[in-house]
């Protein structure tokens, strides 16, 4: 079907006007998301990879995926090697899709893509390379994988409109009206007429509303207009009683406009605002390149607005915690806890009296995780991987295909996460079904280190996460050992389980402000031997402020502050031990073997009375056994 599906496309870049030499297909969609729709998943359409991240590029003879190491097994079980070229984006010695095109394509030729899903920054980078070398970027509007869909009866699906819900301020901290006000401020600081919000976390975290539009991902489609008198919402959905409740309340008065109708929407503000002061429109830099263009109002004004492009004030906003959203990631993750002990004890007495497959593992962690309170839902799909899938790092056990047995003699990698409505939480836990080999134990035992040595780091406040990555690769990278992905995310309150613009990679994130108090990270390395097996240990931890009175492993040892900047480090939110059979404890030190020791009994204090209290004694039990110090021989 790859074929097929290239050949019509390709047909189609020929009809067009004015006909394309190559045709760009992102992964985003129209708010530049990392989880998308499945109307809007054309690249996975075109090409079969389902990754979640990836740029396809089709000319007359070519078709190119260009992604990064988490999905490089992914793309050779899911794409046609006859008909697809896979770019490996961490290789140094790969082009970049700019220079590739302008390497491969001849002077005059036009570069097509859909410019509501690629980005201003992105679109001036690539435009600017391809005016160097003669050629040129062309915006077309009407996506043309859609249009091969609908011409092959294969139309996409119709875009989901689902319930939006009120979240109450018990659980966000603040009310929608005192954001919006922050916000206002913020603009008459920038002297801008106007905030475009188009990140659709961003709009569910002003309005304190979450949806359910994009599986795993509590947010709906919908677009948010401030300007210091009013708020325009761009959505198609129906507001029930209770949101509109909430939202007059919490002091927000709104105005609906249509989703489809959003650049016509900011491009009659554009003319409004053109007429008066003449303001900059204040925007993302991630916002698309079809809103940058609307918002200056480029087809209406013959001198456009000047535009404020750059990382979203919301993003900065939502990425400092306050106290009531702490406290509910806190006790959410005590809560997830307990679904996830309770699930490896159930899986590891399974696994030895009957068979249970991949996808059976994940649906029984579901069904435990439903019976804790203020569960909406899994936060991603659960990566349920044993022996080899476990060293594909987004792997997905087929429901349809033929079913994995989780074998007792394999490693079990167990990724997955819970959506509550006091927070998100994301871990990993790595398991043998009996005994792992030596090199197994030591993988494990490295990976654990990198993880404790990550998890006691003391930093500078404002300090770039990058700067943290290379500690969990240490232990790793001492016997030749890495892995191909970043180290920690961001996380959002009840929100994407990955959030920016902060994180921990060996890649910088080109907007991280610097890491503060109150942020929430993951912290997860791992190793992968392909087609053998998958190490990864993954907790989320809070920044917290640290003196030498803090409850912190090196507190104490501490001799100064970086000179003023004030010293941070991390707490850890995740409540599931390690398993310490796999734990090597001759490769650790005396630090090491402290903090796990003490990292166990911290979760066997908080987890172990509230599962006596609900007469769990089998699972208290297993727990008791998993968080017996570790000691020397």
């Amino acid at each position: 079907m790859s074929l097929q599906r290239l050949t019509a496309l390709r047909a189609l870049m020929a009809s067009q006007p004015n006909p394309l030499a190559a045709y760009i297909i992102p992964t985003a969609d129209a708010h530049n998301s990392e989880y998308i729709s499945p109307a809007d998943a054309r690249r996975e359409w075109i090409s079969g990879f389902t990754g979640s991240a990836g740029t396809a590029v089709v000319t007359g003879a070519r078709a190119l995926l260009w992604t990064d190491g988490r999905y490089y097994t992914q793309f050779a079980n899911e794409t046609d090697p006859a008909v697809w070229t896979l770019m490996k984006e961490s290789l140094p010695e790969t082009l970049t899709m700019e220079k590739w095109l302008t390497a491969n394509l001849v002077s005059g030729d036009l570069v097509g893509v859909d410019p509501h899903t690629i980005s201003r920054e992105e679109w001036n980078n690539l435009q600017t390379n391809l005016i160097r070398s003669k050629m040129a970027l062309i915006a077309v509007e009407k996506n043309l994988v859609d249009e091969v869909r609908i011409q092959m009866n294969d139309p996409p699906p119709a875009r989901s409109r689902n319930e939006i819900i009120p979240l109450p301020i018990k659980y966000t901290g603040k009310a929608a009206g005192e954001k919006i006000q922050e916000l206002r401020a913020k603009m008459a600081e920038k002297k801008a007429a106007a905030l475009v919000v188009t990140a659709l976390d961003e709009v569910c975290y002003v309005l304190n509303l979450r949806g359910s539009d994009i599986e795993y991902n509590p947010v709906f489609f919908a677009y948010l207009l401030v300007t210091p008198t009013s708020v325009v919402l761009s959505c198609s959905h129906t507001l029930s009683d209770s949101v509109l409740d909430q939202l007059k309340s919490e002091r927000v008065d709104i105005t609906l406009a249509p989703y489809e109708s959003i650049t016509e929407t900011l491009t009659q503000h554009a003319k409004k605002v053109a007429e008066s002061e003449r303001r900059p429109i204040w925007l993302s830099s991630e916002a698309s390149e079809a809103i940058h263009s609307a918002a200056s109002g480029m087809t209406v004004l013959k001198r456009p607005l000047d535009l404020i492009s750059e990382v979203a004030p919301v993003a900065l906003m939502k990425l400092i915690k306050n106290e009531v959203e702490l406290q509910g990631f806190r006790a959410c993750h005590i809560r997830d806890g307990i679904a996830v002990i309770r699930f490896f004890r159930w899986l590891e007495q399974n696994v030895k009296e009957s068979s249970v497959s991949e996808v059976q593992a994940a649906d029984k962690l579901l069904e435990f995780r439903k019976e804790e309170a203020d569960f909406m839902g899994p936060s991603f799909e659960t990566i349920s991987g044993t022996g080899p899938n476990g060293a594909v790092i987004h792997y997905t056990a087929s429901r349809t295909g033929p079913q994995h047995v989780i074998s007792p003699k394999h490693m079990y990698l167990l990724d997955s996460g819970g959506q509550y409505r006091d927070g998100t939480t994301d871990i990993t836990r790595t398991r043998h079904m009996s005994k792992a080999s030596p090199e197994q134990r030591d993988a494990f035992t490295r990976v654990l280190q990198g993880q404790m040595m990550i998890g006691s780091a003391l930093f500078p406040r404002g300090i770039k996460g990058n700067v943290l990555d290379s500690f969990a690769r240490k232990a790793l990278w001492d016997v030749g050992l890495d892995y191909a992905h970043g180290t920690g995310h961001g996380v959002g309150h009840f929100l994407n389980v990955h959030e920016g613009p902060s994180g921990v990679s060996w890649r910088p994130y080109p907007r991280d402000p610097g890491l503060r108090p109150a942020q929430i990270l993951s912290n997860e390395p791992g190793y992968y031997k392909v087609g053998e097996y998958g190490i990864r240990h993954e907790d989320l931890v809070e920044i917290i402020a640290v003196t030498k009175d803090s409850d912190h492993p090196k507190a104490k040892g501490l001799l100064g502050d970086f000179e003023g900047c004030g010293v941070l480090g991390f707490r850890t939110l995740t409540m599931v031990p390690h398993q310490r059979d796999c734990i090597n404890v001759e490769l650790l030190n005396d630090f090491e073997l402290n903090y796990i020791n003490n990292y166990h009994k911290t979760v066997l204090e908080t987890v172990g009375p509230i599962l006596k209290e609900r007469g769990l004694m089998s699972d208290l039990q297993w727990l008791e056994n998993e968080c017996l110090p570790l000691v020397r021989a």
